[in-house]
């Protein structure tokens, strides 16, 4: 038959549903669906009445008149017939004679073939479990709080079914268990508290404790029974998951042995499908439980069970529910604020109150906005490149960073768990939530770490531990695990902003929409209007020419004439500018290469003349072209060098700088005067239209130049800025696209 060696690399792996033997207090019989036996367990034989009877190949209607007394024929095929209408699982045991004694025949599917399971009838407890079992339920129902109702528990069983000690033991995430309630002899040592390593119950014991609810191991000192097949059928191994009296891993026998229990057995706790823990029950001498006891305990863990999973869902929808408030709240918050900063972080209810987290930190729109106990500035950054790179998906959360993030130690005092929700990984946007390191002492059933064995040949084994003393470890790196509750509550947190995100860019549209309208109304009434004044401007100035004329004006009128005129002139020069300005609105963008140096040169040279000052020194340096429309850079170095010409005037040595420089693709120009500068608290209005500082209302100008400058910068996507100081100068700076990078787009 199949065998396997057990040894560390498949040790989590043992083939334990196929062990090829069965326990020796019952025995089986395998057969195909045309009822032809295929296996057998060795001792099936001791149970005929005919003992030179050969079973494999035979007819199970040709056993049965040697096996089975009282029962007419075709009794298997016939309760087989039946179960397969109603479900074994209904319709299991039949009591049967075998040999005058009383078995309980058990029936269960297997792939392509029927177990029959023959075990004692009669069992080694003093007491009918069926009835006494609704008191016991009553009792262990008692009480609703979790400790006592599990202490109830463990009593109650003990009770029924007399085991010298009966456990409630819990399974961790890690697969590691503790021991949670206990009721055991007086003179045997407590392991209430005490923890297991998960190699006691490998994973692949636990899957069968989700299928079988409930095992017996009636006697560990016993010889398993071997299975027989028939010729060809021993190719693959007979798979035992539905059995009762499956052999028992000889690892777990021996385990067993060095703890001194005879006999034990086990009664599956679960939670929604899984397995929670077990009620673990351990005998000191050898003790059976028939199928119909086992079967009416299986009653008890099952309605334990739907308590427990009523208790924690009854705390899940408390936790749920605060989680979900705060989340509303946000949500409410994120559509509400300007900003979904200011919506997450700000208020009273904000990121730490949707999950059970210390600190948080929400890195978006390119501002680190943190909120409780986080890591250090270099520390968050080193482990946000490290997110970036490592975390896959949108969401990750672990209650132990060490065994992911090499820097982890580092931050254990406060970023021992952490959960993310990505938001753009490629802008490292994300909401990293933290929990601190939660250093304790587990108390384990000796050490676990001493059940490795080295043989002749230098293979590792493991081994069933000789040694069950308090043996305690320290935990560190470690903080408290993040429930579902908070990954639920995080993950709508973050389909809520991404809602949000969408609802501002739509807003954002819209208003973009509306001012660009609105900015075109301006336009064509800016146009309308300047446009519209011209014809009673041009009606003022021509009839001020013609009393000019006249030789009889005393020479007050004439005066007050000639101001008349002036300021006709300066007005139709403001009217000019304002429709200047809102052509810009409408002129088409021409770009290109603009070379700038001549454009520098021709405008020094009529400046210099316009105004009269050839003693005006003007240095100009690199001259890099640009990306731009001709006329209106034109417009722009017009505005910039003139203002710098005019304002420096009163100036003792008036002077003019003009230098530009190219970086990454861009080209920055900086005009420089020395004149009459521009006081600080202006600086913000400087590119405002009709705007003019106090200390130049004696110098020519209109207040629409810079206006103009500013809106043909935002045409190019650029920049303009300015540094002054009153009575020292003023420098401005423009920033365009280089001649090169502008032309590649």
């Amino acid at each position: 038959m199949f065998n396997t060696m057990v040894n560390l690399s498949n040790c989590d792996t043992e083939p334990i549903h196929i062990p090829g033997q069965v326990q020796s207090h019952g025995f089986l019989l395998v057969i195909d669906h045309q009822n032809i036996i295929r296996f057998h367990s060795d001792n099936a034989v001791t149970y005929l009445t005919d003992h030179t009877i050969r079973l494999l190949g035979q007819h199970i209607s040709d056993v049965e008149s040697y096996l089975l007394a009282n029962e007419p024929a075709d009794f298997i095929a016939s309760i087989i017939a039946l179960g397969r209408n109603k479900g074994f699982e209904h319709s299991n045991p039949y009591a049967v004679t075998v040999k005058g004694s009383s078995f309980n025949l058990i029936i269960a599917p297997s792939d392509e073939f029927y177990l029959l399971e023959f075990e004692p009838a009669i069992s080694d407890l003093n007491i009918d479990i069926q009835r006494v079992i609704g008191r016991s339920v009553s009792e262990i129902l008692a009480d609703k709080n979790l400790q006592r109702l599990l202490d109830n528990a463990a009593q109650q069983v003990r009770n029924i079914i007399e085991y010298d000690r009966v456990m409630i033991y819990r399974f961790a995430e890690d697969g590691h268990g503790e021991v949670i309630a206990e009721a055991r002899n007086e003179d045997l040592e407590s392991w209430l508290g005490l923890h297991y390593p998960a190699s006691d119950i490998p994973q692949q014991a636990r899957e069968l404790y989700k299928k079988n609810l409930t095992r017996i191991i009636a006697n560990v000192h016993t010889t398993p029974s071997r299975i027989s097949a028939a010729p060809g059928y021993d190719k693959k191994p007979l798979d035992l998951t539905n059995s009762g009296i499956r052999a028992v891993s000889p690892i777990h026998i021996q385990y067993l042995k060095n703890m001194g229990v005879a006999s034990s057995f086990s009664i599956s706790l679960m939670y929604k499908k899984d397995l929670w823990g077990l009620i673990a029950c351990h005998n000191y001498t050898p003790r059976f439980i028939d199928y119909r006891s086992r079967d009416s305990s299986k009653l008890i863990g099952q309605i334990l069970s739907s308590a427990l999973e009523f208790r924690q869902d009854e705390e899940n929808q408390q936790v749920k529910q605060l989680l979900k408030t705060a989340v509303d709240q946000l949500s409410n918050d994120l559509l509400r604020k300007p900003t979904i900063g200011e919506a997450l972080t700000s208020d009273q209810i904000n990121l730490l109150n949707v999950v059970d987290a210390a600190g948080a930190v929400l890195t978006y729109d390119k501002e680190v906005h943190t909120l409780g106990n986080v890591p250090q500035q270099h520390d968050l950054q080193n482990l946000i490149n490290w997110i970036k790179t490592h975390v896959d998906g949108s969401f990750f959360h672990t209650s132990e960073l060490s065994k992911h993030y090499p820097g982890a130690e580092k931050i254990a005092s406060v970023a021992s768990g952490i959960m993310v929700a990505v938001l753009s990984r490629e802008l490292s946007e994300y909401i990293i939530w933290f929990k601190p390191e939660q250093t304790h002492t587990i108390t384990w059933a000796g050490n676990p770490e001493k059940n490795i064995e080295v043989d002749e040949q230098g293979m590792t084994h493991i081994s069933p531990r000789h040694s069950f003393a308090s043996w305690s470890q320290e935990i560190s790196g470690k903080s408290k695990d993040w429930n579902p509750e908070e990954v639920l509550a995080a993950t709508r947190l973050r389909e809520e902003i991404f809602y949000a995100i969408n609802q501002k860019a739509n807003s954002i549209r819209e208003l973009n929409e509306k001012l660009r309208q609105a900015y075109d109304e301006l336009d064509t009434f800016s146009f309308t209007i300047s446009h519209d004044l011209k014809n009673p401007l041009s009606t003022i100035k021509s009839y001020s020419q013609i009393l000019l004329r006249n030789i009889e004006l005393e020479p007050k009128g004439k005066q007050i004439v000639e101001r008349i005129q002036a300021g006709a002139d300066k007005m139709n020069v403001m009217i000019n500018e304002v429709l200047e300005y809102s052509r810009l609105g409408r002129a088409a963008f021409k770009g290109g290469r603009v070379e700038t140096e001549p454009i520098i040169s021709e405008l020094i040279k009529d400046l210099l003349v316009a105004y009269n000052v050839p003693d005006m020194e003007v240095n100009v340096g690199n001259t890099p072209d640009i990306y731009g429309d001709p006329v209106m850079i034109s417009q722009v170095f017009a505005n910039l060098i003139g203002n710098a010409v005019k304002y420096s005037l009163p100036a003792e040595k008036p002077t003019v700088s003009i230098e530009g420089r190219e970086n990454e693709g861009k080209v920055i120009y900086s005009v420089k005067d020395n004149g009459i500068g521009i006081d600080n608290q202006f600086l913000s209005n400087v590119f405002d239209l009709f705007n003019r500082m106090d200390n130049a209302r004696n110098i020519e100008g209109s207040g629409v130049g810079l206006a103009i400058v500013k809106r043909i910068v935002d045409k190019h996507d650029g920049r303009i800025w300015v540094e002054s100081e009153l009575d020292k100068g003023s420098t401005f700076f423009v920033e365009f696209d280089a001649a090169n990078s502008g032309e590649e787009r």
